[in-house]
């Protein structure tokens, strides 16, 4: 029996349990992307059903997330095959189970951008690139308007988040501003959210994301307060490159472009205001 037939009558994927959702995040960070340190957990939250992990001869050689958001959108994420194992085709089988779970829906992905061309013979199409952005956090003055989202009331939260994301996701938000060592914010001006954001600690350093803003002076806050909890660390944003308002922002603070995905979707780019999205929440599930 040749090994290609061997590896197919052999090779299974199926749901992951949680502690292996902390594996699939543990090969992500061995592949430099550098996830939060409660990013399993989080990620989870957002749906338990969406995360699958192949295994050869009962041995786990790679994984996707394909979480779903509703009947109507869903984001792929996690794609990973130990490098030992690629070449055999079995990314594939992964990547179809994944696609397959999702089904009809719109689904997005940040993908490595010279992966595009495999990316559109599955029926995504660029919408735009994000870029990361990172520096060292420099000290900032406290901004006394600004308040803990935890204070808020979690509705209006999430009634504001929904302006930014193409479905409702309260567990994954729930999850994601509750984390251990975690600072999230918002500015609330005559009782309405005018922008938010989180930093949350990773491997190395932090990241800033989400950080909706309704306008750049807001934006510049939300940064500047969150940078300043982790003055002297590396700290990273990912900006939607049709965002110049953003860029400006990460630039001015002395960060520089590391990397860069495509964003893109199987439908259509979701009517998301790109001009208030500062910074990404996560290029794992959108």
């Amino acid at each position: 029996m040749n090994e290609a037939t061997d590896t197919t009558r052999d090779f299974i994927v199926r749901t992951m349990n949680a502690d292996e959702v902390d594996l699939a995040i543990e090969w992500a960070a061995r592949e430099g992307w550098n996830p939060g340190l409660y990013d399993a957990h989080c990620f989870r939250a957002a749906d338990p059903d969406g995360f699958f992990i192949g295994e050869l001869r009962g041995e786990p050689v790679g994984c996707i997330s394909a979480v779903a958001y509703g009947g109507q959108f869903g984001f792929i994420g996690l794609y990973i095959v130990r490098p030992e194992f690629r070449g055999k085709g079995l990314g594939l089988r992964i990547w179809q189970h994944g696609i397959a779970y999702l089904g009809k829906r719109n689904i997005g992905l940040d993908g490595v951008v010279a992966q595009q061309p495999n990316y559109r013979k599955s029926g995504f199409q660029l919408a735009h690139r994000n870029i990361r952005f990172q520096g060292i956090a420099e000290a900032g003055i406290t901004a006394s308007a600004l308040t803990d989202v935890r204070q808020l009331p979690f509705d209006k939260l999430a009634l504001y988040d929904g302006r930014f994301f193409p479905a409702p996701r309260e567990a994954f938000l729930r999850a994601w501003i509750d984390q251990p060592e975690t600072v999230a914010l918002a500015n609330v001006v005559d009782e309405q959210i005018r922008g938010y954001a989180v930093l949350r600690r990773c491997r190395e350093g932090r990241k800033i994301g989400p950080l909706f803003a309704d306008d750049a002076r807001t934006a510049e806050a939300l940064f500047t307060a969150l940078a300043g909890r982790c003055a002297g660390e590396a700290v990273a944003l990912d900006v939607p490159e049709l965002n110049t308002a953003a860029i400006a922002l990460a630039e001015r603070h002395g960060m520089a472009s590391v990397f860069e995905t495509a964003r893109m979707y199987t439908r259509h780019a979701p009517d998301i205001p790109l001009a208030r999205l500062y910074g990404v929440t996560s290029f794992e599930l959108g």
